[in-house]
């Protein structure tokens, strides 16, 4: 069978797609539909090669903005339905306790990841939406949803049980799942083979920090703990999600605010984190506004700092000893000074980054610790539409 694989991650007003082959890792091209469902700046960006090709207008929803996206394939040279697709992987963010495997998608399979929109109200939709779409566009090719939620699925009972009424949380399925796992777990697995060694022989704490942000620790290439929980809300500060927050925050705006509960999941998903504490939730943005001394983003920043460091403290002592700390996604590969922030002052830990190292910039996995610190720090770049396409061909082949 063919190892061309189309990945899709559908989100909830947009679609990231790769085609690619999952054996070399070869991308015969990619692209985004956004600001689906808007009445204004709907827009599709598709590389193929050299070719590039763009849409701007109203892309009512997730089967009208892939339809355009497989036209733009076809006038690039790629037709979708004769090229030969072996397998169409897709990211669905929340598996339950249902999911933590990859999953030929059948009808009862997509039953039961619609079903548990209840834990994923923003993404599950939109992942069922894309699966529903391509079903259609591609009859006939194996479809495989791989879960973000599935690395976590090893956490123990102390890490990922809540302190509420047992029986309540068991009847609703309140308990930590964590997101992120693809990216977890492929650049985990990516940092022990630059280091030569079997992941089974070590202790990593792994920073994915993009839009969305998350922690995690890796004991012997189990995950043990992760910051993001029930949902992705839970955590660090990300660029419009607050990360952890006192619950009784949400019934004293409902309260004092007079907010409804899609008021409070619209400001805690859209309008906290960075962008609710400084108005920007791009990285780049907030450099600027810190640059210009404006200190509400001073602020952001120090708070952004703060959470990642008190997770690194948690995840030290959970762990007992650390192998490697690695730093990746948007934010972890591209921003030095958040990495440099993170770390300072561990040297008494065996922890330190080398300057020099940390500022110079490469495509690939490059180690930002000195030769002769006990913890070696790693900047891995994150590949999750690659661990998804050979988890699909995988399952597909089998």
């Amino acid at each position: 069978m063919s190892d061309l694989v189309l990945v899709l991650n559908s989100g909830s007003s947009s679609i990231k797609y790769q085609l690619l082959r999952a054996v070399s890792g070869e991308v015969l091209a990619s692209g985004l539909v956004e600001k689906i469902g808007e009445a204004h700046g709907g827009r599709i960006v598709h590389e193929a090669g050299s070719a590039e090709r763009e849409y701007e207008g109203a892309i009512p929803d997730h089967r009208a903005g892939l339809r355009r996206a497989f036209e733009m394939f076809r006038e690039t040279g790629l037709e979708l339905t004769t090229i030969g697709i072996g397998a169409v992987g897709h990211r669905v963010v929340h598996g339950g306790e249902v999911f933590w495997e990859p999953t030929l998608i059948t009808d009862d399979v997509l039953h039961a990841i619609d079903e548990l929109s209840v834990l994923a109200p923003l993404h599950n939709p939109a992942n069922v939406v894309g699966i529903e779409s391509t079903r259609e566009l591609l009859p006939g090719i194996p479809e495989v949803a791989v879960f973000d939620t599935a690395f976590f699925h090893t956490l123990p009972a102390a890490a990922k049980t809540y302190a509420i009424d047992t029986k309540l949380a068991a009847a609703h399925g309140i308990r930590k799942y964590g997101f992120h796992g693809t990216s977890h777990q492929y650049v985990s697995e990516k940092a022990a083979q630059y280091l030569g060694r079997p992941t089974e022989e070590l202790n990593q704490i792994v920073f994915h920090l993009g839009n969305g942000a998350s922690a995690s620790a890796i004991q012997g290439g189990t995950a043990i703990d992760t910051t993001m929980g029930m949902t992705p809300l839970e955590g660090l500060v990300m660029g419009t999600r607050p990360g952890d927050l006192d619950p009784g925050v949400t019934p004293y705006l409902m309260r004092a605010a007079e907010l409804d509960v899609s008021q409070v999941e619209q400001l805690l998903n859209r309008s906290s984190g960075l962008k609710g504490m400084s108005g920007v939730n791009d990285f780049r943005e907030l450099q600027q506004l810190i640059d210009s001394g404006d200190a509400q983003a001073k602020l952001a920043y120090d708070v952004y700092i703060h959470r990642l460091r008190r997770y690194l403290g948690a995840y030290l002592v959970e762990l007992g000893t650390v192998d490697a700390i690695v730093f990746t996604a948007g934010v972890g590969e591209n921003s030095p000074a958040v990495r440099a922030d993170a770390l300072a002052g561990l040297q008494n830990l065996g922890i330190e980054i080398d300057p020099a190292r940390n500022e110079t910039r490469s495509p690939g996995i490059r180690r930002i610790s000195p030769d002769f610190s006990p913890v070696t720090v790693l900047v891995v770049p994150t590949n999750e539409e690659l661990a998804i396409a050979r988890a699909a061909h995988k399952l597909a082949t089998a």
